[in-house]
């Protein structure tokens, strides 16, 4: 591998922990919102230094300087210096937005919105102006600058008499010396000194021997090393977190003074180590791991990588798959193999004594084919958390700037689909959320006078049902006014003047194109702007979106989509020599036609009768131009599907089989064709078409007027 193609490869990484470290700053910032503990903003401080560093590291300069303000804020935060304010978190997460643009411009080797970047830098700068904390002073002051040489004392030496700044109590010996680049990351010693001296009494002593003279001294080189006294009983694995994003290319030594067994053990002590006398040195460890030059980034704490990753994590070309998937997916194709060689036996021929070891043979196959499909379908699945970690900030935002009180509550964020579903159903779920926000629920004023608690709620759920995944969106707000989109539904020619429709159908009216009853549109939503949109999104995923409301009491849009876009539950259906597949999500029941219940229209549209409604019937053989069995409606049967909000009946010779089908598109190798989904291969070897519902539905509408069909 060529050069260029390691650091190509090595800055994939970084992007790929920046990216998560900006999703778990954005989060435990509005967490922080409600709760100001120390150790969220800890979190964030890691998560900062971390991509500060990293950015640093490979020369991404104006990152690592944007990030420095950043860090130097959340840093007086974490150290009391400066108190968590609603204007401080509004700025930091501002500050996320703009870091993700510059980190995402970088990966994309395009200029970065150096304007839009110095404004929020000044923000800081001037917020820090405004509240200087006192960090900076206190470090100073832990720190004593001596000349005396001397050599780094190492951890395997003799032990040393107990300093007399530890007074004969427990404490700590550190030997720090930095690599000679520490500087050039933005690494600053008196930071971590100052978070040293929150552990306990601390004294420093700079030890100055390899500085050179003036004229051959570097600034951005780092020639000091320390000794560090910490006085008190404090853990070792305290201590290592302040050196964290150092240790990889520094030397550092700890040793243990004073205390009993219990408290070397709790300080990191191995079992079985002999425990330091009251009055001496105990060597313990040293940590050296020098490297010439740093290839990746620091990685992301614990903490940080072990919270959920935003939607800026699902990369359209890559996925992360876990090792447990691989390893299951690799002894699956070792069974596949074993009993690829018990079938190889008979290639030549097989007795009938053989006859049942075939059959045996053939059965696992089948079982063993049918597993390695399932487990590489489950490589393709996330969880849907990638999809909801966007809305706390989405709800965050836009209730400040709407003036209402909020409580985002999710559930079911762990349910697995599909990555191309999960892509393509964010932007829907976006769309929704913000209507719920800005028409659905009302001001805490009109709340209140309605006997409702000020604090509206919007409730996000996913999970399974069947073959599908469900996803509900619920607000408990004013719901949808039943007579208002019934009288602009008429006002603009959708509905008669005289017809009576349901709750179900006049619901469904608000996915019309450019349907909307907000008496004035917001720059936010307007409830029924775009739903078409939605609704042609979620329908072309295969998926079937439903709405329930109650007039002051709220509304719930409950969608349904196919858990994969690659494999399809469908039923076989047969018009003359053909076969074709419909998707089980868009059947609703089949029936045996009958002549008496159909009736013709004006324009060529002829309408079945189906209990207390009426529908119209789709001649599968017209629309695609071949020849059926028999053209008279009581031969055939009619499958009764449904597709934006209405039922039709697609009428065909015969049904066959229920199966699950691995869809192949037909734009990869001819074109897209309108009513067309895509094409599947049938176990006798056959091309069988895959109906496209809401296509189909789209040209059978457009043939009223013009017989098009689908033939190609």
């Amino acid at each position: 591998m060529s050069l260029d193609l390691e650091m190509e490869e090595i800055h994939k990484i970084f992007f790929e922990e920046s990216f998560e470290g900006l999703d778990v700053m954005e989060s435990s910032l509005l967490n922080l919102d409600v709760n100001a503990d120390r150790e969220t903003i800890a979190t964030i401080f890691r998560a900062a230094h971390s991509i500060k560093g990293g950015a640093a590291t490979f020369g991404f300069m104006e990152v690592s300087n944007f990030t420095h303000g950043v860090e130097t804020l959340l840093d007086e935060m974490r150290n009391g210096t400066r108190p968590v304010t609603p204007e401080a978190i509004q700025l930091l997460l501002q500050s996320v937005d703009g870091l993700r643009e510059m980190v995402k411009a970088v990966q994309a080797k395009q200029a970065i919105d150096a304007k839009r970047i110095a404004l929020l830098a000044d923000e800081i700068a001037q917020l820090l102006a405004r509240h200087p904390g006192q960090l900076a002073e206190a470090a100073t002051a832990a720190v004593v600058v001596a000349a005396a040489p001397g050599p780094v004392s190492s951890a395997s030496g003799p032990a040393d008499a107990a300093p007399e700044f530890l007074a004969g109590g427990p404490g700590w010996v550190i030997e720090f010396q930095p690599h000679r680049d520490m500087l050039k990351t933005n690494n600053e010693p008196l930071r971590m000194f100052a978070e040293l001296e929150r552990l306990g009494a601390l004294r420093s002593t700079a030890i100055v021997a390899e500085v050179p003279s003036l004229g051959s001294l570097q600034p951005d080189a780092c020639y000091l090393r320390w000794r560090l006294e910490l006085a008190g009983a404090v853990e070792r694995h305290a201590i290592e977190e302040v050196f964290d994003w150092v240790d990889a290319n520094s030397t550092i030594s700890y040793q243990l003074f004073g205390g009993g067994v219990a408290d070397a053990v709790a300080a990191g002590v191995p079992p079985g180590a002999e425990p330091a006398a009251d009055s001496e040195l105990a060597p313990l460890a040293v940590i050296a791991a020098v490297a010439d030059t740093p290839l990746v980034a620091a990685p992301v704490a614990a903490s940080v990588a072990a919270a959920p990753a935003h939607k800026g994590a699902v990369d359209a070309g890559s996925i992360r798959v876990s090792t447990t998937k691989v390893d299951h997916l690799i002894n699956l194709v070792g069974e596949l193999v074993i009993t690829q060689s018990m079938l190889s036996r008979f290639a030549d021929g097989c007795s009938p004594d053989e006859l049942e070891k075939l059959r045996e043979g053939l059965t696992q196959l089948t079982r063993n084919t049918r597993e390695l499909q399932e487990s590489v379908m489950q490589i393709r699945m996330l969880p849907i958390s990638f999809a909801f970690n966007r809305f706390p900030r989405l709800v965050h935002d836009l209730s400040r700037k709407l003036g209402k009180k909020v409580e985002l509550k999710l559930s079911g964020e762990g349910t697995e689909l599909d990555k191309t579903v999960l892509e393509k159903i964010a932007d829907p779920l976006v769309h929704l959320v913000r209507n719920a926000l800005d028409h659905g629920l009302e001001t805490p004023e009109v709340r209140l006078a309605a006997s409702k608690p000020e604090t509206g709620t919007i409730e996000l759920a996913a999970f399974h049902e069947g073959g599908n995944i469900i996803i509900e969106v619920k607000d408990d707000g004013g719901g949808l006014n039943r007579s208002k989109i019934l009288q602009r539904a008429r006002e603009r020619g959708l509905v008669a003047a005289d017809a009576e429709l349901s709750d179900e159908q006049i619901h469904h009216l608000i996915f019309a194109a450019g349907f909307s009853t907000a008496d004035m549109v917001s720059d936010v939503s307007g409830r029924g702007v775009g739903m078409d949109v939605v609704r042609r999104n979620i329908q072309d995923l295969g998926g079937v979106v439903q709405i329930s409301s109650v007039e002051g009491r709220g509304s719930t849009i409950r969608i349904r989509l196919p858990l994969t876009l690659a494999i399809l539950d469908g039923q076989l259906v047969r018009v003359g020599a053909d076969t074709y597949v419909i998707s089980l999500v868009a059947i609703v029941e089949t029936i045996q036609a009958q002549k008496d219940r159909l009736n013709a229209v004006p324009g060529g549209a002829e309408l079945f009768r189906l209990r207390d409604e009426y529908i119209p019937v789709v001649r599968l053989y017209d629309m695609f131009g071949v020849e059926p069995d028999s053209r008279a409606v009581e031969d055939g049967l009619l499958v009764v599907v449904e597709a934006e909000g209405r039922r039709f009946g697609v009428l065909v010779d015969d049904l066959l089989a229920q199966q699950q089908v691995v869809i192949k598109t037909l734009e990869t190798n001819y074109r897209q064709v309108t009513g067309v989904a895509g094409a599947t291969i049938l176990g006798d070897g056959t091309v069988a078409l895959i109906v496209d519902v809401p296509g189909l539905v789209q040209v059978f509408n457009a043939s009223f007027t013009g017989r098009d069909t689908l033939a190609a």
